[in-house]
């Protein structure tokens, strides 16, 4: 493959080029299983090559994560080389997991069965506005106290660091619900005509529910971020 600007070959596909510092792919798409990792790159809506990476998964308990944290980063290494303006990402929960912890781009979740197309088709659609904004400062409204401590705290601002999140509302604490077991629990649930969802935390017999205000324009596009912000907990165990 030939850089499209200047026409320097590339030793892989949709490698930026260093040569006339220009981009020959604005998204990657990872498809991970726990031993096999599919990379596509997108211009546009057009996947212009596809890069797989293996790895032969270690059994042993000393050496497994040794090896996961290796095939991460070999992963890793095939989407920097692209400078990709955004990541998607579906499959192996462990293996996305290493791979979060190894690149500095936020992973958007999408459909393990076809994620290329699902991300084509996306790209077709509107885009959603992105909210350039630390999530400290998207916390507003008049009730300041969350449940689950630093979990709690975790849980919103594993939300509010979503660049389609507008503002994180926390509300009041209904310490009258049915108990849970097992610590803190986060979901964020369906979204409304306006896309705008709800995060709950529920902390043993306390429940707070918050609301989350998305650039989403209706309840369809408020279902995708409703779905993002749900694996995004589930990646920090927070589910």
């Amino acid at each position: 493959m030939e850089c499209r600007r200047c026409a320097t070959p590339l030793d892989r596909p949709g490698d930026y080029c260093l040569v006339c510092d220009t981009a020959n792919a604005d998204a990657v798409v990872v498809a991970a299983d726990r031993d096999r990792a599919e990379v596509t790159m997108l211009r546009e809506e057009t996947a212009v090559g596809t890069t797989t990476v293996t790895t032969t998964p270690e059994s042993d308990a000393e050496t497994e994560p040794v090896e996961l944290r290796n095939f991460a980063g070999r992963v890793a290494d095939e989407v920097r080389r692209k400078r990709p303006e955004d990541v998607f990402a579906a499959g192996d929960h462990d293996v996305l997991g290493a791979l979060r912890s190894a690149l500095h781009y936020r992973l958007s979740r999408v459909p393990a069965d076809d994620p290329v197309t699902a991300v084509i088709d996306r790209r077709g659609e509107r885009s959603l506005a992105v909210v350039e904004k630390p999530p400290a400062e998207k916390l507003g409204g008049s009730h300041s106290t969350l449940i689950g401590g630093r979990e709690g705290q975790r849980a919103i601002t594993e939300v509010a660091a979503h660049p389609n999140v507008k503002k994180v509302i926390p509300g009041p604490i209904d310490a009258g619900g049915g108990s849970a077991e097992g610590g803190l629990h986060a979901k964020v649930t369906r979204a409304g005509t306006n896309g705008n969802v709800r995060l709950l935390l529920r902390d043993g017999s306390s429940v707070q529910e918050n609301r989350v205000v998305t650039t989403a324009m209706d309840r369809e596009t408020g279902e995708r971020v409703r779905a993002d912000l749900n694996e995004a907990l589930q990646d920090a165990e927070l589910r």
